[in-house]
């Protein structure tokens, strides 16, 4: 059974405190399908996300089975089952393989016949099985309905609360669902509890709330709504809300209540005798809370594994995000070497026998000089410009792996995802690209391009260059709310690394030393031309006036942006972000 006594939900508004749900005292008895309606505004979907806990209630106590929620206990993960207005899937996927991968999270199987037992059994029940192998992405609005139901009865949930789950459906598909919703809770005593704006199928309901600016005003059984708002028909109900403010409403209920909450009582007592409402059996001995146990959740690696491998499979069925990675593979590393030509000049060395003739002896001298100043600055400008292109593939990578799924993960995080085994994935997933990416621009470039240097030191910083870059921008994207501001301030990250490295132009000293240590191209530049040949690396020191830094020192400031960057990734994903 589910009990709320005078819960409130208040915020700070203009000064002032505010109650979005005010005292709110209802009983709800297992086995019940429960309508919350009322005019837009009334706080329908702020009392579901109270009851869920989205919303920290106020005020009031919050029972359930016998547990005082509001007391610091909560519901297990697998008791509650929260369909929001948004859909939960992604696109990419089918319909089979969505239900299995919520499955996969959510409840930890024996063995294979477990799993596919409860994939079939919850496409039975939303009547999903005929299109199981359909993509998300044409399934219609009331098919998107049913799977979003489809993935929160994986794990058998004793509450199933849904929030405008009938909202844009024509009315044929708003019956079906209500009508699949009512079946639900006739079965091992299951409540469902329904946000609707619509009045329209109120019969296939137990009862139904009446909410008016946050307060109670009627609870009981559909067929006396508009006997006891005294209207002809149900569309009128809200219009006769309106005659009254709110306060008058809560106080007239409340003198009202207990004959109502005696007609639920009676109606129930029927259905249980006709046999249209069963209940879970309760051995001797047993309470109500304790006659079934919760689903056991899956560990870190299951969850790790399940959600690696949904996002390889989102990855290559995504063919505009395949052929972009594969443009930038291809043409990054060639529009280095378009400007290598000058990089590839031999360079001169002074002769050690003096000229006869000073005047031939100064020409030489400044001959020489003009072939470092080509060369030195075309390889510096080169190494840079892989710097900046590897650091725009790490912006491209991760500005939006997790502000773009924002609502999804929020919402498989309410259910029991890990914050640890979702960052897991997304560190394994970029780390591949990040390889892949990074080795490829040092093959190429040293291949095909002018890199005079040691291979692997150079390869070795264009790696973590791409990583530091990577983890920053992914950190952005767990810290940001959605994915056009996460997009919007990895873009400037990357544009500003240009100007900042100083590899250009020198810095003034006191800006220098205020921006340096948090520029990842000064320290990818620099470890790179440390990493050049002699005469080579002279010829760069000719043309530059910022100081290089030491190899040592380019990697491990390096390293500690990739660790900043993951640090602030971990706290984005665990900080609760649920609009």
């Amino acid at each position: 059974m589910l009990e709320l006594k005078d819960v409130c939900f208040t915020i700070r508004k203009d000064g002032e405190d505010v109650n979005l749900v005010d005292h709110v005292s209802i009983r709800i008895p297992t086995g019940h399908f429960m309508a919350i309606v009322g005019p837009s505004g009334c706080g329908k979907t702020t009392l579901l996300k109270t009851i869920a806990g989205l919303n920290p209630e106020s005020g009031g106590h919050l029972i359930w089975n016998g547990r005082d929620l509001s007391a610091g206990d909560d519901f297990e993960p697998s008791e509650l089952g929260y369909v929001p207005q948004f859909s939960i899937a992604y696109d990419p996927l089918t319909v089979d393989e969505s239900v299995e991968a919520a499955t996969r999270l959510r409840v930890r199987c024996k063995n294979n016949a477990e799993l596919d037992g409860r994939i079939d059994r919850v496409l039975e029940e939303t009547g999903l099985t005929s299109i199981a192998d359909r993509p998300v992405k044409v399934l219609s609005g009331g098919q998107k309905r049913r799977l979003g139901l489809a993935m929160e009865l994986v794990s058998d949930p004793k509450l199933l609360l849904c929030d405008e789950v009938t909202s844009g459906l024509d009315p044929r598909s708003e019956r079906e669902i209500v009508r699949m919703l009512h079946d639900l809770s006739r079965k091992d005593g299951r409540i469902v509890l329904s946000v609707t704006h619509s009045l329209a199928h109120l019969e296939l309901y137990d009862s139904i709330l009446v909410l008016h600016e946050g307060r109670v005003a009627f609870h009981g059984p559909p067929d006396q709504l508009t006997h006891y708002f005294s209207v002809k028909d149900t569309e009128e109900v809200y219009p006769r809300l309106a005659t009254q403010p709110s306060e008058r409403w809560q106080a007239s209920w409340q003198k009202h209540s207990v004959a109502y909450d005696a007609m639920l009582v009676r109606n129930r007592d029927r259905q249980v005798a006709e046999g249209s409402l069963q209940l879970p059996a309760v051995a001797e001995g047993d309470s109500p809370a304790t006659d079934s146990k919760p689903a056991p959740m899956p560990g870190f690696f299951s969850q790790f594994a399940t959600l690696l491998s949904r996002r390889w499979r989102i990855f290559f069925r995504d063919r505009g995000q395949v052929l972009l990675q594969l443009a930038i593979l291809l043409c990054f590393p060639l529009l280095v070497t378009l400007f290598s030509d000058k990089a590839k000049e031999p360079i001169r060395k002074f002769s050690d026998q003096k000229q006869g003739d000073f005047i031939v002896e100064v020409q030489e001298q400044q001959s020489i000089r003009q072939d470092q100043v080509k060369v030195g600055s075309a390889i510096s400008g080169i190494i840079l410009f892989q710097v900046v292109l590897l650091g725009l593939m790490g912006s491209n990578n991760s500005a939006r792996e997790i502000a773009g799924e924002r609502l999804i993960y929020e919402k498989e995080k309410f259910g029991g995802l890990r914050p640890t085994a979702y960052l897991g994935s997304k560190i394994a997933f970029l780390a591949c690209l990040v390889i892949v990416q990074s080795l490829w621009m040092a093959f190429f470039v040293n291949f095909f391009g002018p890199f005079r240097g040691h291979f692997e030191e150079h390869a070795a910083f264009l790696l973590l260059v791409n990583a530091s870059m990577t983890a920053i921008c992914l950190a952005i994207s767990s810290l940001m709310r959605t994915a056009e501001q996460a997009s919007l301030l990895s873009i400037y990250l990357v544009g500003f690394q240009l100007p900042l490295s100083g590899a250009v132009l020198a810095l003034p000293e006191n800006i220098e030393a205020f921006t340096r240590p948090f520029i990842s191209a000064y320290w990818g530049w620099s470890g790179s031309v440390e990493a050049l040949q002699t005469e080579v690396h002279a010829a760069v020191k000719s043309v530059i006036n910022t100081t290089l830094s030491s190899q040592q020192a380019c990697f491990y400031t390096l390293g500690a942006h990739i660790a900043v960057g993951l640090i602030a990734a971990w706290a984005g994903a665990r900080r609760h972000q649920w609009e």
